[in-house]
């Protein structure tokens, strides 16, 4: 039995030997050997892994010993992403801009008879509801009373109070505000605009006296008349979203949205005619 066990001992470490040497073996010799293949298909995700292991391991360690520059280098770069970020708006801002005076331009380079002050909101009073606009421009830029206001995006208002530095500005949703008005498509008779605020509370207006034989319909553009010599002709009001009859006072009533969003009103647009003293209230 002694004998037995000795012999088996000798033979794992023979085995053992002869393992270790078909091992070192297989690194030399050409890879189209079946046994060397054998021995490279056993041991090749082994060294995967311990590869694997010590990418992981190098790479802790250099995070561990590096991690002082890793954290400045993280906030750098988020401190660059919020630049850009800021930038990206600020690009946003400017085309938007760029877009809104490039519709005004549109609307006044065919109308040299005015020229034009820009002129920023600066408050709402309190109880105006939208109807009623303070700007930062007064009798400092020779704004008067009366004067015509647009946007890029169509009539504004009228100013209705001047001071040395500011003027106030009233919409034509202000129940203050009349506006001699048409129907682009036909250029009928006029009509007149008045602010009007629906159930939904939402800024409207409404034309009236159009006579029951008009063909104004939904989809129509309304636009100034020019009558009255306050309001230059062809500023672009809003869109007939809908229309009505009165049988009783034989004419039709147009309901219109404005193409201004008196909401989100940014620059404004003060309308100065060559002769002021022309200007009729």
């Amino acid at each position: 039995m002694k004998i037995f066990k000795n012999k088996l001992a000798v033979t794992i470490i023979v085995l053992s030997v002869a393992f270790l040497g078909l091992i070192g073996f297989s690194v030399n010799k050409d890879s189209s050997s079946v046994l060397v293949g054998g021995v490279g298909a056993v041991f090749n995700p082994i060294q995967k892994f311990v590869y694997g292991v010590n990418d992981k391991v190098q790479d802790f360690l250099y995070f561990a010993f590096n991690f002082s520059d890793v954290k400045s280098e993280n906030i750098a770069l988020r401190e660059e992403n919020e630049e850009l970020k800021s930038q990206l708006i600020e690009l946003e801002d400017l085309k938007d801009e760029n877009e809104r005076f490039r519709e005004l331009y549109s609307f006044t380079e065919n109308r040299d008879e005015y020229s034009y002050i820009g002129a920023n909101i600066i408050n709402i009073p309190s109880g105006s509801y939208l109807n009623s606009y303070t700007i930062d421009k007064g009798e400092n830029v020779d704004l008067a009373k009366g004067m015509v206001v647009i946007s890029n995006s169509g009539l504004v208002g009228q100013i209705s109070r001047v001071e040395s530095n500011w003027a106030i500005v009233d919409n034509i949703i202000n129940e203050n505000i009349a506006v001699s008005v048409t129907v682009q498509s036909t250029r009928e008779a006029v009509g007149i605009l008045k602010g009007y605020r629906d159930g939904n509370n939402n800024l409207l207006a409404k034309v009236y006296n159009l006579p029951l034989d008009s063909e104004v319909k939904e989809g129509d553009i309304i636009l100034t008349s020019g009558l009255g010599n306050i309001y230059p002709k062809g500023v672009k009001v809003g869109e007939v979203i809908s229309v009505d009859e009165d049988k009783g006072k034989l004419m039709k009533i147009a309901t219109v949205k404005p193409y201004v969003d008196f909401n989100r009103l940014e620059e404004l647009f003060v309308v100065i005619p060559e002769d002021i003293r022309n200007i009729e209230y």
